[in-house]
C-alpha cells in the first residue's frame, strides 16, 4: 500500500525540508516525493497530518526484552508491537537473557528471529561472560555476528582493571562500551535515593555518591586508554557536571538518561507503589532540573526508555522485594513531552543522536531515502489502558491514564502501521 501524508511538519535537522510543512508520498518503501502539495493517486492511502511532525524513527539505546529464556515477561513480538507504537523503528536489546547474549550463537538468534519486522532490532553483547564481570566475553565474535555495543545491562561492572581490559580490547575491534554506573560498596542493598524522603520511609538511600563515583571512575579510564565509552542512565546533577567536564576537556564520554528520570521525582514513593521502584532511583527536583538542563546543552546525547517488563508476581508484592523497572517502550514520548521537550529536541535525542552514538545510519527525510519515519502530536491525547498497552507486562505507574503525546504512525522496511 502507497501512502499519501498531508500537510505533516518535517522534523530532521538532516533535511533540506526541516521545519517545512509538506506534502510525503511513499511508494514500495521509499520517500517518492516531498512538495508543498500533492494529488493523491489511484489506490493510494491519504492520511492527513494536520498539527503532527514526521521524523525519523525514533530509536532506543535500552531495552530488555526476555526472549531468549524470559519470554513470560516480553518476546521479540511483543516488544517490537509495543515499540512501533510508541514511535520506535529501531532497538537495542540488552543481553540479559537466558541464555546470556555472550556468544555469536545468541546474536545470530536475536538477528535470525526479529527479520522481517517493521522495527529493526540490533543484539547487544555481554562485556563479560555470563554477566559475572570475571572474564571477557566473545566480544570480537559477536561483533561479526551482528552485535553493535557491548553492555553488561543493569550490572555494574566492579573489578576496575577488568573495566580497564575491556576499554583496552573494544578500542582494538572498533567496539563501544555502554556501562551503568553504580559503585556497589557505596550503594548496598539501598534501594532510594537517600534523602529526607528515604528517612520519612524508613529504607536505606542509595547515595548519589555511588552513581558519581563510578562515573569518575570510568572517565580516569576513559582518558588512561583514550578510548570511548557510553554511561547509560545517569540520573543525578553531579553526573551532568562530572560528564559536562569531560567533554569539555575533549574525552570520548556520551550518556543518556531515562525517560521517567525526567519527569518522577522521589516523593512519588510515599504509598511505596513498586511500578515505581526503578534502577537508578528516582531522584529530587535538583537533579530533575540538572538533567533537562544537560539535555538541552548537550552534555547529555540521548533519552532511552530503560524498557524493564515484569510479570504481575516480580512487581504486585511488598516494595522492599518487588523488582527493579517500568514497561516504557510506549510512554517515552508522553513523559518528553510532560518534561517539555519540543519537537526538535525529542527528535534529536530520540531519533538522530542514539544512532550516531552507534554508528548507524540515520535515517534521512528527502526523496529517494527508504522511509524510516515516525509522525507523532505532541498535543494529542490518549488513553493508556489495557487494551492500548501492548507490551505482554503492565508493571507501570502510568496504565489507566489520559497521556498528551501520541504516535500516529510508524514505516519502516516497506510496512506501516496507523494508530488511531
Amino acid at each position: 500500500m502507497n501512502l499519501l501524508l498531508t500537510g505533516v511538519t518535517v522534523t530532521d535537522p538532516n533535511s533540506k525540508h526541516n521545519q517545512k510543512i509538506c506534502d510525503i508520498r511513499v511508494v514500495q518503501g521509499k520517500i517518492a516525493e516531498i512538495e508543498l502539495t500533492l494529488k493523491p493517486l489511484e489506490n493510494e492511502q491519504v492520511i492527513n497530518g494536520q498539527g503532527a511532525f514526521l521524523a525519523p524513527g525514533f530509536f532506543d539505546l535500552n531495552c530488555s526484552i526476555g526472549d531468549p529464556g524470559f519470554e513470560t515477561k516480553e518476546d521479540i513480538k511483543t516488544a517490537t508491537a509495543a515499540a512501533q507504537a510508541g514511535g520506535f523503528t529501531g532497538l537495542a536489546v540488552l543481553p540479559h537473557t537466558k541464555p546470556v547474549v555472550h556468544s555469536k550463537g545468541e546474536v545470530e538468534y536475536i538477528i535470525n528471529k526479529a527479520k522481517n519486522n517493521l522495527v529493526d532490532v540490533y543484539p547487544l553483547g555481554a562485556i563479560s561472560h555470563e554477566l559475572e564481570g570475571k572474564e571477557l566475553a566473545e566480544l570480537f565474535d559477536m561483533k561479526n555476528a551482528g552485535a553493535i555495543a557491548f553492555t553488561d545491562g543493569n550490572k555494574p561492572i566492579t573489578d576496575d582493571g577488568f573495566m580497564s581490559r575491556a576499554l583496552q580490547y573494544c578500542k582494538g575491534i572498533d567496539g563501544l562500551l555502554i556501562v551503568y554506573p553504580e559503585n556497589k560498596a557505596i550503594a548496598g542493598k539501598s534501594q532510594v535515593n537517600e534523602s529526607k524522603t528515604s528517612v520519612l520511609l524508613g529504607m536505606k538511600g542509595m547515595p548519589a555518591l555511588a552513581e558519581e563515583m563510578h562515573i569518575s571512575r570510568d572517565i580516569f579510564l576513559a582518558t588512561y586508554h583514550q578510548a570511548p565509552i557510553h554511561i547509560t542512565s545517569i540520573s543525578t546533577a553531579g553526573a551532568v557536571a562530572l560528564i559536562k567536564k569531560a567533554k569539555k576537556d575533549g574525552l570520548q564520554i556520551s550518556c543518556d538518561v531515562a525517560a521517567h528520570h525526567l519527569v518522577f521525582t522521589e516523593e512519588l514513593l510515599n504509598d511505596f507503589d513498586s511500578n515505581y521502584k526503578i534502577k537508578p532511583p528516582l531522584r529530587g527536583k535538583a537533579d530533575i532540573k540538572a538533567l533537562l538542563a544537560g539535555l538541552k546543552d548537550g552534555t547529555i546525547d540521548a533519552v532511552s526508555s530503560q524498557h524493564r517488563p515484569h510479570e504481575p508476581e516480580f512487581k504486585d508484592v511488598e516494595f522492599e522485594i518487588a523488582a527493579y523497572g517500568i514497561t516504557a517502550l510506549q510512554t517515552v514520548l508522553p513523559l518528553l513531552v510532560k518534561a517539555g521537550l519540543d519537537a526538535a529536541q525529542i527528535v534529536e535525542k530520540l531519533a538522530i543522536n542514539p544512532r550516531k552514538l552507534l554508528k548507524l545510519q540515520v535515517p534521512v527525510i528527502a526523496a529517494g531515502e527508504n522511509a524510516n519515519f515516525v509522525v507523532f502530536n505532541p498535543a494529542e491525547k490518549w488513553e493508556y489502558n489495557s487494551t492500548t498497552n501492548l507490551s505482554k507486562s503492565r508493571n507501570t505507574p502510568l496504565l489507566n491514564q489520559t497521556l498528551t503525546g501520541k504516535v500516529q504512525l510508524v514505516y519502516n522496511n516497506n510496512q506501516f502501521q496507523v494508530y488511531g
